[in-house]
């Protein structure tokens, strides 16, 4: 299937039943929606309130927040969500065959600037940049950074928000939905558009086929300076931004932090390499690449029903 390049672009509607109750605030620099049954509205504001605690332990943006502290005075006592973060993130580092590298801190956050006085850097720059996991030394009470590293947990701290919320009303027996931008996590059955940004039409619409699905997008198109040459999807190896793919999304039954972090990792893969991987994993995917080919696993109906291509985009 081919389009124009400049009409990919990929975000999700959640459609709510009338007796769904929907708010939405604005944490971790985005948009956090969470809709339940009426009758269970008086634990949303929870719901919120951990988004609002793992945004005061993961963040890079916010002074208070330990991994922004952590990066600052490299060395921080470490609180519960940073750890099981970091921890978590060491593990993807290895399962991914380390393109998930949470170091590119050094990239996005210093050189870039993703977010604050952005700019475009020198090759130079790149080429002397730190970029190494075994920079970083913790343990459950507290870490450390080598001289020259920088976290940036971008790549899955909205996911491992969603999984500690959706924890909280699973522990509750809640059917909610929970979404952070990106990253959504249905613990009932949904339904889901994704968009075109420049037009009112859909590229496709599908409902989940499983209850306590997680639908996760990374993509290049919306985090950029000057151009999309410059986003903040970093290759860990090479130091340079990702150019072969504008999204990739995933859909599946593991956590939100690993379908994001599998999202960011496999988007900066060479095309070949990301297949590979992807295609190893218990989760479905839908790929735009830049060349303008969406790709979609042979395996979509096994978490997907109702699958409808728009005709504009069918070749």
């Amino acid at each position: 299937m081919k389009f124009l390049i400049i009409s990919i672009f990929i975000f999700f509607g959640v459609f709510l039943e009338a007796q769904m109750l929907l708010r939405t605030q604005v944490i971790m620099g985005t948009f956090i929606t969470i809709s339940v049954d009426a009758k269970d509205k008086h634990l949303v504001e929870h719901g919120f309130k951990i988004m609002k605690d793992i945004d005061e332990s993961l963040s890079s943006y916010k002074k208070s927040a330990v991994i922004y502290r952590l990066n600052q005075d490299k060395k921080v006592k470490l609180d519960s969500y940073s750890y099981q973060a970091l921890k978590q993130s060491k593990e993807l580092y290895k399962k991914s065959d380390g393109y998930f590298d949470i170091t590119v801190g050094s990239i996005t956050k210093d050189l870039y600037r993703f977010g604050e006085q952005e700019r475009v850097p020198s090759s130079q720059e790149l080429s002397d940049a730190k970029v190494s996991f075994r920079g970083i030394h913790f343990n459950k009470d507290k870490a450390y950074l080598d001289r020259g590293i920088k976290l940036d947990l971008g790549g899955m701290g909205k996911g491992f928000g969603v999984d500690k919320v959706a924890a909280y009303f699973r522990a509750n027996n809640i059917k909610a939905r929970i979404s952070a931008s990106g990253d959504i996590r249905c613990l009932d059955i949904c339904s889901i558009d994704v968009k075109n940004p420049f037009s009112d039409d859909k590229l496709l619409s599908f409902k989940t086929s499983k209850k306590d699905l997680g639908i996760t997008t990374s993509g290049n198109y919306n985090r950029y300076v000057n151009s999309t040459e410059n986003n903040h999807l970093i290759n860990p190896k090479l130091k340079r931004p990702q150019t072969k793919f504008v999204s990739i999304t995933l859909i599946g039954s593991i956590s939100s932090s690993f379908l994001d972090a599998y999202a960011t990792a496999s988007s900066v893969m060479p095309p070949e390499k990301a297949y590979e991987f992807l295609d190893s994993l218990e989760l479905a995917y839908i790929v735009l690449q830049s060349d303008g080919e969406m790709k979609i696993s042979s395996n979509i109906h096994e978490y997907t029903d109702s699958l409808i291509m728009n005709d504009a985009v069918k070749k």
